[in-house]
C-alpha cells in the first residue's frame, strides 16, 4: 500500500454509493501519497440500482448486482469499516457510527443514498418494505418469492407509487411470480389520476406492459393503513397484498436532520458546484443524498456516476491544495426502463421506443458498469526477486497463499519446539503449566493461581476497532480453555508510519 510513505491525512468516504464506489476504484489506480482512505458502509457489499429490476424479475443472480466493497477497498488500499453512520460533526471532523465508534477525518464525503420507507402510513414499519435501501428490499423479495412459489403465501403484491420506479418494480415482480408458476396478483397504487410518465407514447407502452402481466393500476388512491394481508385506502377500498413495497418518491435519511449540515426542506445535503457541502471546506456530498444547488436534478443514478470523476479530483485537491473543479450535470439523460420480461423502453427528448433489442442494450450498459468492479484493473506490482522465490519453493512454501491472521502470526510448532530445545531446561516449583497447555499457570504465594497468556495478530483488516476485538477474543480463548477468569490485559500495538495526529486517531479506535 504505502509502506514507504508517512500517512499524514485521513480521507473518509461515508457510504458505499455509486459515486464513492467509483472514487475508490479511481483511488486504487491513482492514490494520493500520505493519505489514509477509509470507506464506511453498513454492509460489505453495495447493490447497483440499474440491475435491480432485472434481479427482481429473475434475469440476474444476486451476485451480478453486488459491488464487493471489501475487494474494492483492498484494491484501493483503503480501510473498510462496517457500520451505520448516524451523525457527522464537521467542526470536530468526526463521523459517529450506530455502535458508538467515532472515525476522525481531515477530508470526508457523504454518499449514503436515500430510502423509501413510508413510515407515515400506519403499519408500514411492520408490514411494508421500501424499495430503498436496495439490499433490504432485494433480500425480503427473495424470501417472499420463494415462499410464494412453495405455496406458503398468496402471490399478492402491492406497490405504492405509480412513478417509473414503482412501475418497473411492479412489472418485474409480476414477471418473476408468473415464471415461478404463481397465480400473481400485483397492484400498482397511484395517488394521481394516471401513472407518471412524461411522454404519452411511453405511458401507453407501460400501460400495455402492465396489462399483459396482469398488473392492476389503482388510481386516485391514498393508503392510510397497511396490514399483513392488505393495503387500506382513504376512500374505503382495500387492496389485497402479502408483500407491500413503498416506491412513492425518495426520502432523505432521518439522521441527517440531526446534524448541523445545511439541508433542503426535504432533508438533502446542500452542495455547490464543486460538490462541497455549503459552508464547508473539507466536507463533500454526492449521489442521491445530495442536492446540487447550482443545478438541481432528479434522483437518478446517471448523475451519481457522472459526478465521480469530479469528486475524486476535488477530494485530492482538498488534500493537496490544488484548485477545485466544477460539476456540470447534463440537462437531458437517457431513461431505459425494464418491462418485466427481457424487453425495455427508452425515453429521451420527448421520444420513446421499446422492444427486446433495447433490453439487450440496457443489459450491455449495466454489465459494462459492473465489470468495472468485478474485474478490477491489474495494477503493476514489484515482482518477487528470483532468489526469494527459489528459497520459498525449497521450503515448500507458496508466497501467494494467504495466512491466517492468528496462526499466520506465529512460528510453526515444530520450528518453535526446535528453537526451545536449544535452551537450557529450568523448572520452578511455582510454574505449574506444562508444554502443550493453552496458557501458563503460576502458583500464587498465598492466593489463587494466576493464568497468563500472550497473543500477537498481524493486521488482516484495517478496521482497528474490529481487529482489537478479534485479538482480545483470540487471547481470551486461551484463558477460557484453562477455566480461568480474565483479570487484566496488557496491550501492544504496532502502527504503520504516520503522523502523530493519525497515531492518536488509530489508538482511539483501537482502545
Amino acid at each position: 500500500m504505502q509502506q514507504n510513505s508517512v500517512l499524514v491525512r485521513d480521507l473518509v468516504l461515508i457510504g458505499g454509493g455509486h459515486t464513492h464506489a467509483l472514487v475508490a476504484r479511481m483511488w486504487g489506480m491513482k492514490p494520493i501519497e500520505g493519505v489514509r482512505l477509509t470507506v464506511i458502509n453498513p454492509h460489505p457489499t453495495a447493490p447497483y440500482s440499474g440491475m435491480l429490476p432485472g434481479y427482481i424479475a429473475g434475469h440476474y443472480p444476486r451476485a451480478a448486482l453486488e459491488i464487493d466493497l471489501v475487494k474494492l477497498a483492498r484494491f484501493a488500499g483503503a480501510r473498510r469499516v462496517l457500520g451505520h453512520a448516524e451523525a457527522v460533526d464537521p467542526e470536530a471532523g468526526l463521523v459517529r457510527l450506530a455502535d458508538g465508534r467515532e472515525i476522525a477525518w481531515d477530508v470526508a464525503a457523504i454518499d449514503v443514498g436515500i430510502h423509501a420507507q413510508m413510515l407515515e402510513i400506519e403499519g408500514f414499519a411492520d408490514h411494508g418494505c421500501g424499495a430503498k435501501p436496495l439490499d433490504v428490499y432485494a433480500a425480503r423479495w427473495e424470501d417472499f418469492r420463494a415462499r410464494a412459489i412453495a405455496g406458503e403465501v398468496a402471490g399478492e403484491v402491492a406497490v405504492i407509487g405509480g412513478g417509473i420506479a414503482g412501475i418497473e418494480l411492479a412489472l418485474a415482480m409480476a414477471h418473476a411470480l408468473r415464471t415461478g408458476g404463481v397465480a400473481a396478483r400485483v397492484s400498482l397504487i397511484e395517488a394521481g389520476a394516471d401513472i407518471a410518465a412524461a411522454n404519452p407514447g411511453a405511458r401507453r407502452t407501460l400501460a400495455r406492459a402492465m396489462e399483459k402481466l396482469g398488473v392492476e393500476v389503482v388510481v386516485n388512491a391514498r393508503p392510510t393503513r397497511i396490514t399483513a394481508e392488505a393495503v387500506h385506502l382513504a376512500d374505503g377500498r382495500v387492496v389485497a397484498s402479502r408483500f407491500t413495497v413503498g416506491a412513492a418518491g425518495a426520502r432523505a435519511h432521518e439522521w441527517l436532520t440531526r446534524t448541523p449540515l445545511p439541508l433542503t426542506n426535504d432533508g438533502y445535503v446542500r452542495v455547490g458546484a464543486d460538490l462541497r457541502v455549503e459552508g464547508q471546506a473539507a466536507l463533500f456530498a454526492a449521489g442521491d443524498c445530495a442536492h446540487m444547488t447550482h443545478a438541481p436534478r432528479p434522483k437518478a443514478g446517471v448523475f451519481a456516476v457522472r459526478a465521480a470523476p469530479v469528486l475524486y479530483k476535488n477530494l485530492a485537491a482538498a488534500v493537496t491544495g490544488a484548485p477545485m473543479r466544477r460539476f456540470h450535470p447534463q440537462k437531458h439523460y437517457l431513461k431505459l426502463i425494464s418491462l418485466g420480461d427481457k424487453s425495455a423502453i427508452v425515453e429521451k427528448w420527448g421520444r420513446a421506443a421499446s422492444g427486446p433489442a433495447l433490453w439487450r442494450w440496457k443489459d450491455r450498459i449495466d454489465r459494462k458498469f459492473m465489470d468495472k468492479f468485478h474485474a478490477l484493473p491489474a495494477m503493476p506490482a514489484p515482482p518477487m526477486a528470483p532468489h526469494v522465490a527459489r528459497a520459498l519453493e525449497a521450503e515448500g512454501l507458496d508466497a501467494s497463499r494467504p495466512l491466517c491472521g492468528g496462526c499466520g502470526s506465529k512460528v510453526a510448532p515444530l520450528t518453535l519446539s526446535a528453537a526451545l530445545a536449544e535452551l537450557a531446561q529450568t523448572r520452578r516449583a511455582d510454574v505449574l503449566s506444562v508444554p502443550g497447555d493453552d496458557a501458563a499457570v503460576l502458583a500464587g504465594a498465598d492466593g489463587p493461581r494466576q493464568v497468563l497468556t500472550t497473543d500477537h495478530l498481524r493486521a488482516f483488516t484495517n478496521d482497528h476497532a474490529l481487529l482489537a476485538r478479534i485479538t482480545a477474543v483470540h487471547a481470551l480463548g486461551a484463558l477460557w480453555a484453562m477455566g480461568a477468569t480474565p483479570q487484566a490485559a496488557p496491550l501492544s500495538a504496532t502502527l504503520p508510519r504516520m503522523s502523530e495526529a493519525l497515531q492518536a486517531r488509530s489508538m482511539a479506535e483501537t482502545l
